[in-house]
């Protein structure tokens, strides 16, 4: 008897619009006491697929807004039943904050990066948010810019 591995890949955007992100309200359950809650952008990753256009496509899909992906931000995996997940999370840039939802999503809202903790219902998705730093009020990348080494006079 062979044990066949089932998978399947997530990948998530963080959609980024000059100070603000986007967030989704989605349907989980309901049979949970809050059945919908705020989060990210995500979707399947399709055969033949690589991860940026597939975060690309499934942000444009969900919410009418094309994106240039920026960088991953972080992994993450689960296993549920027989099938094992594995998600990549990608930040993006939206050139524009109108948003035309999909069917699938209830609601959205663009939150302040100070916001983010306090609307994203998905704890899990919090914590590896401050594992990148996105939730720090300065960006490491700005340290780049700056002359941090001084050389003296003597």
């Amino acid at each position: 008897m062979t044990n066949m591995a089932k998978f399947r890949i997530l990948v998530k955007g963080i959609v980024q619009y000059k100070d603000h992100f986007l967030a989704v309200e989605k349907w989980y359950d309901d049979r949970i006491f809050e059945p919908y809650q705020w989060e990210f952008i995500d979707g399947e990753m399709e055969f033949g697929e690589n991860p940026e256009r597939a975060v690309a496509r499934v942000v444009e899909e969900k919410t009418g807004i094309p994106v240039q992906v920026d960088r991953p931000l972080y992994t993450w995996g689960f296993t549920a039943g027989e099938i094992c997940t594995a998600g990549i999370a990608f930040l993006c840039d939206a050139q524009t904050d109108v948003v035309l939802l999909c069917e699938e999503l209830h609601d959205s809202k663009w939150v302040s990066r100070d916001e983010l903790a306090s609307v994203i219902t998905n704890r899990a998705v919090i914590k590896d948010l401050e594992k990148t730093g996105l939730l720090n009020s300065f960006d490491l990348n700005d340290f780049g810019k700056v002359d941090l080494f001084f050389e003296s006079d003597d």
